[in-house]
């Protein structure tokens, strides 16, 4: 393939730029690289895979779900090439640690697309690959981000169960896990208040004040990503979820308008959930209409590529809270309608594409 391309370029024949040719490109740098590492893995490549994988966690809310898949999964099938090969011990568990952060991202661009059956099988390939390294904080890592599938999709009292767990292997010393576990156990437990259960709110106070508490001793480089930290913009966010589920709309409306000013505008799914959330909020106060017409507007203003599954699955939660509490009142079959039409985002809105030095 390369040497008939070269014969047509020195002919002067138009060469197109196309899947085959930059497939056979690509064969000839693979080939390179099994040579590199048939006996062991390069300290050099695994210091260039742990910056992409931290990398991802930098884009991780400002890419779109699909594309960012894509991006993460073709990374993700190089690591499990070079994992099919047994590696010296210390840089075996170097690619474990990367097989499992990249697994459990995965598991979550799966939770924002809707498909909470793959989510969830990610999420234990990243708990069989955290086991490999023995690194508990990495295990309760993945395990506190997997509680997010049934938050969202499932049973609160598996969120809080696994929320727990991830407590349980966090242990004492500060970390991401420590102060993300507490507060998605609030969260849980506000879902549970929210459906009757009576000790739930003081518990999910309690576990606001522990992660509260740890989260005040983490670092700068752990309260500054999206996906592998926990930051201050996500634990308002988790704060004024539990305050609203547990009734005061007020103390929570507060909290999550103060979580808005902490995001960044290409922050899109966190931010359109704390717009639902802050929805939720003017239906607590007595206002139904107001808090459709909130959660449309969070809604359509994405542009369609944003528009992920979980954005529209908490809509419609929020419009069945409305027929829950005031019955089909007229503005609900326009929200409805809204929610499947397309985005009113302007042009000049959209998401930035990633630049090239970052693509993969």
């Amino acid at each position: 393939m390369l040497r008939r391309t070269l014969l047509q370029l020195l002919a002067g024949a138009g060469v197109a730029l196309d899947g085959q040719f930059l497939g056979a490109v690509d064969n000839l740098r693979r080939k390179m690289d099994d040579t590199l590492v048939s006996a062991t893995v390069s300290p050099t490549m695994l210091d260039q895979w742990e910056e992409t994988t931290l990398g991802y966690g930098q884009q991780y809310q400002a890419t779109p779900s699909l594309r960012m898949l894509c991006d993460v999964l073709l990374d993700f099938s190089e690591v499990r090439r070079m994992c099919d090969k047994r590696q010296p011990v210390e840089l075996q568990e170097r690619l474990c640690r990367i097989a499992a952060q990249l697994s459990g991202l995965s598991g979550l661009i799966m939770i924002n697309l809707g498909d909470h059956r793959l989510a969830r099988s990610f999420f234990r390939t990243a708990r069989t690959a955290a086991d490999e390294t023995g690194d508990r904080a990495l295990r309760a890592w993945v395990t506190v981000r997997e509680s997010l599938v049934p938050m969202y999709y499932g049973d609160p009292r598996e969120a809080l169960h696994l929320a727990r767990k991830a407590q349980d292997l966090a242990g004492r010393s500060p970390g991401v896990a420590a102060a993300m576990a507490p507060a998605v156990e609030a969260r849980a437990l506000g879902l549970l208040a929210l459906r009757g259960r009576s000790d739930a709110a003081p518990s999910a106070r309690r576990a606001l004040v522990r992660g509260r508490s740890v989260f005040d001793q983490l670092s700068k480089t752990e309260t500054g990503d999206l996906a592998f930290g926990f930051t201050d913009r996500q634990m308002a966010f988790y704060e004024g979820d539990t305050f609203t589920n547990l009734g005061d709309h007020k103390h929570g409306d507060e909290v999550l308008s103060h979580a808005l000013t902490l995001y960044s505008p290409t922050d899109w799914v966190d931010m359109t959930l704390v717009r639902l959330d802050r929805a939720s909020c003017q239906l607590h106060a007595g206002q139904p209409e107001g808090a459709l017409r909130a959660a449309q507007d969070a809604i359509q203003e994405l542009p369609d590529e944003h528009r992920s599954d979980i954005l529209v699955h908490r809509a419609r939660q929020v419009g069945a809270a409305v027929n829950a509490k005031v019955g089909e009142i007229p503005a609900l079959k326009d929200f409805y309608e809204a929610l499947s039409a397309p985005s009113v985002q302007s042009p000049t809105k959209e998401s930035p594409a990633v630049p090239q030095s970052e693509q993969v």
